[in-house]
Protein backbone atom coordinates (compact mmCIF):
# COMPACT_ATOMS: atom_id res chain seq x y z
CA UNK A 1 0.00 0.00 0.00
CA UNK A 2 0.99 3.58 -0.97
CA UNK A 3 2.04 5.62 1.91
CA UNK A 4 0.25 8.50 0.21
CA UNK A 5 -2.95 6.48 0.99
CA UNK A 6 -2.05 5.94 4.95
CA UNK A 7 -1.36 9.68 5.17
CA UNK A 8 -2.70 11.64 2.52
CA UNK A 9 -1.16 14.93 3.48
CA UNK A 10 2.23 13.65 2.02
CA UNK A 11 0.51 12.73 -1.32
CA UNK A 12 2.26 14.85 -4.51
CA UNK A 13 -0.48 14.78 -7.69
CA UNK A 14 2.26 14.90 -10.17
CA UNK A 15 1.57 17.25 -13.73
CA UNK A 16 0.59 14.97 -16.60
CA UNK A 17 3.43 15.87 -19.49
CA UNK A 18 4.41 13.98 -22.73
CA UNK A 19 7.00 11.69 -21.77
CA UNK A 20 10.59 12.42 -24.24
CA UNK A 21 14.07 11.06 -23.80
CA UNK A 22 17.11 12.37 -23.39
CA UNK A 23 19.41 8.89 -24.34
CA UNK A 24 17.64 6.39 -22.73
CA UNK A 25 16.59 8.52 -19.93
CA UNK A 26 12.64 9.01 -19.92
CA UNK A 27 11.75 12.33 -18.80
CA UNK A 28 8.16 12.84 -18.37
CA UNK A 29 5.06 11.30 -18.43
CA UNK A 30 5.26 8.95 -15.34
CA UNK A 31 9.04 8.40 -15.23
CA UNK A 32 10.96 9.23 -12.12
CA UNK A 33 12.26 13.16 -11.96
CA UNK A 34 15.61 13.16 -13.86
CA UNK A 35 18.60 14.79 -11.93
CA UNK A 36 21.35 16.83 -13.90
CA UNK A 37 24.55 18.72 -13.73
CA UNK A 38 26.44 20.91 -15.81
CA UNK A 39 30.19 20.10 -16.14
CA UNK A 40 32.48 23.53 -15.46
CA UNK A 41 35.68 22.45 -16.66
CA UNK A 42 37.11 23.02 -20.39
CA UNK A 43 35.25 21.21 -22.52
CA UNK A 44 38.25 20.81 -24.97
CA UNK A 45 39.93 19.15 -21.63
CA UNK A 46 38.36 15.85 -22.50
CA UNK A 47 40.21 14.26 -19.23
CA UNK A 48 39.29 16.57 -16.79
CA UNK A 49 35.37 16.81 -18.11
CA UNK A 50 35.24 13.07 -18.37
CA UNK A 51 36.37 12.90 -15.17
CA UNK A 52 33.74 15.49 -13.75
CA UNK A 53 30.90 13.69 -15.86
CA UNK A 54 31.71 10.85 -14.20
CA UNK A 55 31.95 12.05 -10.65
CA UNK A 56 28.44 13.57 -11.21
CA UNK A 57 27.11 10.19 -12.54
CA UNK A 58 28.20 8.28 -9.22
CA UNK A 59 26.72 10.88 -7.38
CA UNK A 60 23.42 9.88 -9.04
CA UNK A 61 23.04 12.52 -11.88
CA UNK A 62 20.91 10.90 -14.51
CA UNK A 63 21.74 13.31 -17.56
CA UNK A 64 25.17 15.93 -17.42
CA UNK A 65 24.93 18.92 -19.57
CA UNK A 66 28.42 19.89 -21.45
CA UNK A 67 29.02 23.09 -23.00
CA UNK A 68 29.91 23.68 -26.36
CA UNK A 69 31.09 27.13 -27.18
CA UNK A 70 33.08 26.59 -30.56
CA UNK A 71 33.87 24.09 -32.84
CA UNK A 72 36.85 22.68 -31.17
CA UNK A 73 34.31 21.62 -28.39
CA UNK A 74 32.35 20.10 -31.16
CA UNK A 75 34.85 17.38 -32.15
CA UNK A 76 35.87 17.14 -28.31
CA UNK A 77 32.42 16.37 -27.55
CA UNK A 78 32.10 13.41 -29.39
CA UNK A 79 34.70 11.40 -27.25
CA UNK A 80 33.07 13.00 -24.06
CA UNK A 81 30.06 11.34 -25.43
CA UNK A 82 31.42 7.62 -25.86
CA UNK A 83 32.97 7.81 -22.81
CA UNK A 84 30.45 9.04 -20.59
CA UNK A 85 28.28 6.99 -18.48
CA UNK A 86 24.69 9.15 -18.85
CA UNK A 87 23.28 10.98 -21.44
CA UNK A 88 24.98 14.35 -22.52
CA UNK A 89 23.38 17.56 -23.44
CA UNK A 90 24.99 19.60 -25.48
CA UNK A 91 24.57 23.65 -24.01
CA UNK A 92 24.37 25.89 -27.38
CA UNK A 93 24.75 29.79 -27.15
CA UNK A 94 25.10 31.79 -29.77
CA UNK A 95 25.78 29.88 -33.09
CA UNK A 96 23.44 27.13 -34.43
CA UNK A 97 26.34 25.46 -36.13
CA UNK A 98 27.57 24.22 -32.55
CA UNK A 99 23.91 22.61 -32.15
CA UNK A 100 24.17 20.65 -35.58
CA UNK A 101 27.87 19.74 -34.87
CA UNK A 102 26.80 18.21 -31.44
CA UNK A 103 23.90 16.13 -32.84
CA UNK A 104 26.28 14.88 -35.18
CA UNK A 105 28.98 14.23 -32.06
CA UNK A 106 26.31 12.32 -30.68
CA UNK A 107 24.86 14.34 -27.74
CA UNK A 108 21.92 12.75 -26.51
CA UNK A 109 19.94 16.84 -26.05
CA UNK A 110 20.51 20.08 -27.40
CA UNK A 111 19.72 22.85 -25.06
CA UNK A 112 18.83 25.85 -27.31
CA UNK A 113 18.47 29.35 -26.05
CA UNK A 114 15.85 31.47 -27.66
CA UNK A 115 17.15 34.28 -26.83
CA UNK A 116 20.29 34.04 -28.63
CA UNK A 117 20.03 30.85 -30.79
CA UNK A 118 19.17 32.97 -33.95
CA UNK A 119 15.96 33.06 -36.31
CA UNK A 120 13.33 30.72 -37.02
CA UNK A 121 15.61 29.36 -40.09
CA UNK A 122 18.48 28.29 -38.13
CA UNK A 123 16.62 27.08 -35.70
CA UNK A 124 15.17 24.91 -38.63
CA UNK A 125 18.11 23.71 -38.99
CA UNK A 126 19.23 22.59 -35.60
CA UNK A 127 15.96 20.79 -35.59
CA UNK A 128 17.10 18.84 -38.99
CA UNK A 129 19.94 17.71 -36.79
CA UNK A 130 18.35 16.69 -33.90
CA UNK A 131 15.85 14.68 -36.12
CA UNK A 132 18.56 13.08 -38.33
CA UNK A 133 20.84 12.03 -35.02
CA UNK A 134 17.66 10.82 -33.03
CA UNK A 135 18.43 13.64 -30.27
CA UNK A 136 15.63 15.65 -28.22
CA UNK A 137 15.88 19.40 -27.88
CA UNK A 138 15.41 21.71 -24.47
CA UNK A 139 14.33 24.96 -25.13
CA UNK A 140 16.35 26.68 -22.23
CA UNK A 141 14.31 30.51 -21.71
CA UNK A 142 16.53 32.78 -19.34
CA UNK A 143 15.48 35.99 -17.81
CA UNK A 144 18.44 37.15 -18.38
CA UNK A 145 18.96 36.80 -22.12
CA UNK A 146 15.19 37.04 -23.69
CA UNK A 147 14.52 38.27 -27.03
CA UNK A 148 14.35 42.19 -27.33
CA UNK A 149 10.73 42.66 -29.05
CA UNK A 150 10.05 40.63 -25.58
CA UNK A 151 11.40 43.09 -23.34
CA UNK A 152 10.30 46.35 -25.85
CA UNK A 153 6.72 44.54 -25.26
CA UNK A 154 7.17 43.80 -21.68
CA UNK A 155 9.79 46.49 -20.40
CA UNK A 156 11.50 44.55 -18.15
CA UNK A 157 11.87 40.71 -17.57
CA UNK A 158 8.94 39.32 -16.36
CA UNK A 159 6.67 35.68 -16.15
CA UNK A 160 4.91 36.27 -19.08
CA UNK A 161 7.51 37.42 -21.18
CA UNK A 162 9.58 34.50 -20.78
CA UNK A 163 6.41 32.06 -20.96
CA UNK A 164 5.64 33.98 -24.29
CA UNK A 165 9.36 33.16 -25.65
CA UNK A 166 8.85 29.55 -24.68
CA UNK A 167 5.32 29.35 -26.77
CA UNK A 168 6.85 30.99 -29.55
CA UNK A 169 9.87 28.52 -29.50
CA UNK A 170 7.48 25.12 -28.89
CA UNK A 171 5.51 26.60 -32.22
CA UNK A 172 8.60 26.72 -34.11
CA UNK A 173 9.21 22.52 -33.10
CA UNK A 174 5.71 21.65 -34.15
CA UNK A 175 5.71 23.89 -37.10
CA UNK A 176 8.49 21.35 -37.90
CA UNK A 177 6.73 18.09 -36.67
CA UNK A 178 9.19 17.54 -33.99
CA UNK A 179 8.06 16.53 -30.69
CA UNK A 180 10.68 15.39 -28.85
CA UNK A 181 11.21 18.50 -26.55
CA UNK A 182 11.35 20.26 -23.22
CA UNK A 183 11.39 23.17 -21.79
CA UNK A 184 12.45 25.85 -18.98
CA UNK A 185 11.59 29.05 -18.13
CA UNK A 186 14.72 29.77 -15.72
CA UNK A 187 15.39 33.50 -13.77
CA UNK A 188 17.46 33.80 -10.56
CA UNK A 189 15.08 35.19 -8.90
CA UNK A 190 12.72 33.13 -7.44
CA UNK A 191 9.69 34.71 -7.52
CA UNK A 192 9.74 35.33 -11.26
CA UNK A 193 10.81 31.58 -11.62
CA UNK A 194 7.65 30.58 -9.35
CA UNK A 195 5.79 32.57 -11.24
CA UNK A 196 6.86 31.54 -14.63
CA UNK A 197 6.79 27.70 -14.27
CA UNK A 198 3.26 27.70 -13.27
CA UNK A 199 2.23 29.88 -16.09
CA UNK A 200 4.04 27.50 -18.48
CA UNK A 201 2.59 24.02 -17.06
CA UNK A 202 -0.79 25.53 -17.78
CA UNK A 203 0.19 26.55 -21.31
CA UNK A 204 1.74 23.31 -22.65
CA UNK A 205 1.95 19.22 -21.92
CA UNK A 206 5.81 19.54 -22.48
CA UNK A 207 7.80 17.88 -20.00
CA UNK A 208 9.47 20.91 -17.92
CA UNK A 209 12.89 20.82 -16.57
CA UNK A 210 13.47 23.25 -13.21
CA UNK A 211 15.81 25.42 -12.32
CA UNK A 212 16.76 28.61 -10.56
CA UNK A 213 19.19 29.98 -12.93
CA UNK A 214 22.85 31.27 -11.32
CA UNK A 215 21.04 30.79 -7.24
CA UNK A 216 24.58 31.45 -6.05
CA UNK A 217 26.95 29.48 -3.42
CA UNK A 218 26.65 26.69 -2.10
CA UNK A 219 24.31 27.80 0.84
CA UNK A 220 22.43 30.71 -0.63
CA UNK A 221 22.27 28.80 -3.78
CA UNK A 222 20.59 25.73 -2.03
CA UNK A 223 18.26 27.76 0.08
CA UNK A 224 17.11 29.40 -2.74
CA UNK A 225 16.45 26.34 -5.17
CA UNK A 226 15.12 24.54 -2.08
CA UNK A 227 12.79 27.36 -1.94
CA UNK A 228 12.12 27.76 -5.66
CA UNK A 229 11.95 24.17 -6.62
CA UNK A 230 10.25 22.86 -3.77
CA UNK A 231 7.57 24.54 -3.88
CA UNK A 232 7.21 23.61 -8.02
CA UNK A 233 7.51 20.19 -6.86
CA UNK A 234 5.14 20.38 -3.94
CA UNK A 235 2.60 21.72 -6.68
CA UNK A 236 3.24 18.74 -9.05
CA UNK A 237 5.17 20.60 -11.62
CA UNK A 238 8.74 19.26 -12.84
CA UNK A 239 9.59 16.53 -14.94
CA UNK A 240 13.52 16.56 -14.49
CA UNK A 241 16.23 19.41 -12.45
CA UNK A 242 19.13 21.19 -12.09
CA UNK A 243 20.37 22.65 -9.09
CA UNK A 244 22.67 25.41 -10.41
CA UNK A 245 25.13 26.72 -7.78
CA UNK A 246 28.91 28.37 -7.10
CA UNK A 247 30.44 24.95 -6.65
CA UNK A 248 31.05 21.76 -7.57
CA UNK A 249 28.73 19.80 -10.18
CA UNK A 250 28.82 16.87 -7.41
CA UNK A 251 27.25 19.33 -4.48
CA UNK A 252 24.50 20.09 -7.30
CA UNK A 253 24.07 16.68 -7.81
CA UNK A 254 23.79 15.97 -3.96
CA UNK A 255 21.40 19.17 -3.19
CA UNK A 256 19.01 17.79 -5.98
CA UNK A 257 18.24 14.36 -4.68
CA UNK A 258 17.77 16.06 -1.25
CA UNK A 259 15.27 18.16 -2.57
CA UNK A 260 13.41 15.12 -3.94
CA UNK A 261 13.99 13.07 -1.41
CA UNK A 262 12.24 15.74 1.11
CA UNK A 263 9.31 15.15 -1.08
CA UNK A 264 9.29 12.02 -1.46
CA UNK A 265 9.87 11.91 -5.07
CA UNK A 266 13.03 9.88 -5.02
CA UNK A 267 14.90 7.93 -2.94
CA UNK A 268 18.55 7.30 -3.40
CA UNK A 269 21.12 6.17 -0.71
CA UNK A 270 20.52 7.18 3.11
CA UNK A 271 18.35 9.12 4.53
CA UNK A 272 19.96 10.52 7.87
CA UNK A 273 17.44 12.52 10.16
CA UNK A 274 19.67 13.83 13.18
CA UNK A 275 18.98 16.33 15.81
CA UNK A 276 20.67 20.03 15.80
CA UNK A 277 22.24 18.91 19.21
CA UNK A 278 22.44 20.69 22.53
CA UNK A 279 23.03 20.20 26.41
CA UNK A 280 21.19 17.23 26.66
CA UNK A 281 23.19 15.43 24.10
CA UNK A 282 24.89 12.25 24.93
CA UNK A 283 27.72 12.27 22.52
CA UNK A 284 28.71 14.41 19.79
CA UNK A 285 26.67 14.76 17.09
CA UNK A 286 27.85 17.14 14.48
CA UNK A 287 31.09 15.43 14.26
CA UNK A 288 28.87 11.86 13.87
CA UNK A 289 26.82 12.86 11.44
CA UNK A 290 29.77 14.43 9.06
CA UNK A 291 31.49 10.94 10.06
CA UNK A 292 28.71 9.24 9.07
CA UNK A 293 27.85 11.28 5.79
CA UNK A 294 31.12 10.48 4.47
CA UNK A 295 31.36 6.65 5.62
CA UNK A 296 28.11 5.68 3.93
CA UNK A 297 28.06 8.09 0.63
CA UNK A 298 28.54 4.29 -0.90
CA UNK A 299 25.73 3.41 -0.02
CA UNK A 300 22.93 3.87 -3.44
CA UNK A 301 20.11 1.84 -1.61
CA UNK A 302 17.06 4.00 -0.48
CA UNK A 303 17.10 3.50 3.83
CA UNK A 304 16.83 5.93 6.56
CA UNK A 305 19.26 6.03 9.75
CA UNK A 306 18.25 8.33 12.63
CA UNK A 307 21.22 9.69 14.65
CA UNK A 308 19.44 11.77 17.92
CA UNK A 309 21.26 13.06 20.57
CA UNK A 310 19.25 12.43 23.49
CA UNK A 311 16.07 10.29 24.60
CA UNK A 312 13.47 13.15 24.08
CA UNK A 313 12.92 12.40 21.08
CA UNK A 314 14.97 9.83 20.19
CA UNK A 315 13.43 6.92 20.42
CA UNK A 316 10.43 8.40 18.92
CA UNK A 317 12.55 8.87 15.66
CA UNK A 318 13.81 5.46 15.76
CA UNK A 319 10.62 3.73 15.35
CA UNK A 320 10.77 5.48 11.89
CA UNK A 321 13.69 4.40 10.74
CA UNK A 322 15.47 1.69 9.55
CA UNK A 323 18.49 2.27 11.50
CA UNK A 324 19.03 4.91 15.08
CA UNK A 325 21.02 5.55 17.41
CA UNK A 326 19.98 7.33 20.73
CA UNK A 327 22.24 8.84 23.11
CA UNK A 328 22.07 7.82 26.95
CA UNK A 329 24.67 8.02 29.57
CA UNK A 330 27.98 6.59 30.92
CA UNK A 331 29.44 6.89 26.85
CA UNK A 332 26.80 4.75 25.45
CA UNK A 333 23.59 4.86 23.46
CA UNK A 334 21.24 2.84 22.24
CA UNK A 335 21.12 0.88 18.85
CA UNK A 336 17.57 0.23 17.05
CA UNK A 337 16.57 -1.55 14.03
CA UNK A 338 13.77 -1.69 12.47
CA UNK A 339 12.12 0.74 14.85
CA UNK A 340 12.99 -1.24 18.14
CA UNK A 341 15.74 -0.99 20.48
CA UNK A 342 18.31 -3.85 19.94
CA UNK A 343 21.32 -3.20 22.15
CA UNK A 344 23.57 -0.86 23.74
CA UNK A 345 27.00 0.15 21.95
CA UNK A 346 29.15 2.67 23.42
CA UNK A 347 29.90 5.97 21.67
CA UNK A 348 33.63 5.35 20.66
CA UNK A 349 32.38 2.20 18.74
CA UNK A 350 29.59 3.20 17.41
CA UNK A 351 30.26 5.23 14.15
CA UNK A 352 32.00 1.65 12.97
CA UNK A 353 29.10 -0.34 14.23
CA UNK A 354 26.71 2.27 12.25
CA UNK A 355 27.87 1.53 9.46
CA UNK A 356 28.38 -2.16 9.84
CA UNK A 357 24.14 -2.19 10.64
CA UNK A 358 23.58 -0.01 7.46
CA UNK A 359 25.51 -1.90 5.37
CA UNK A 360 23.96 -4.85 6.34
CA UNK A 361 20.35 -3.77 6.58
CA UNK A 362 21.03 -2.11 2.52
CA UNK A 363 22.28 -5.43 1.48
CA UNK A 364 19.08 -7.04 2.83
CA UNK A 365 16.78 -4.86 1.15
CA UNK A 366 18.91 -5.16 -2.04
CA UNK A 367 17.88 -8.69 -1.56
CA UNK A 368 14.50 -8.59 -1.03
CA UNK A 369 14.03 -5.99 -4.16
CA UNK A 370 15.61 -8.58 -6.57
CA UNK A 371 14.15 -11.67 -5.16
CA UNK A 372 10.89 -9.36 -6.02
CA UNK A 373 11.20 -8.76 -9.64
Amino acid sequence: MSINHIRPWRHIERRKSRQIHVGNVPVGGDAPIAVQTMTNTLTTDVAATVAQVQAAAEAGADIVRVSVPDEASSKALKEIVSESPVPIVADIHFHYKRGIEAAEAGAACLRINPGNIGDEKRVAEVIRAARDHNCSIRIGVNAGSLEKHLLDKYGEPCPEAMVESGLDHIRILQDHDFHEFKISVKASDVFMSAAAYQQLAEATDAPIHLGITEAGGFVSGTIKSAIGLGQLLWMGIGDTLRVSLSADPVEEVKVGFEILKSLGLRHRGVNIISCPSCARQGFDVIKTVEALEKRLEHVKTPMSLSIIGCVVNGPGEALMTDVGFTGGGAGSGMVYLAGKASHKMSNAQMVDHIVEEVEKKAAQLDAEAAAAE
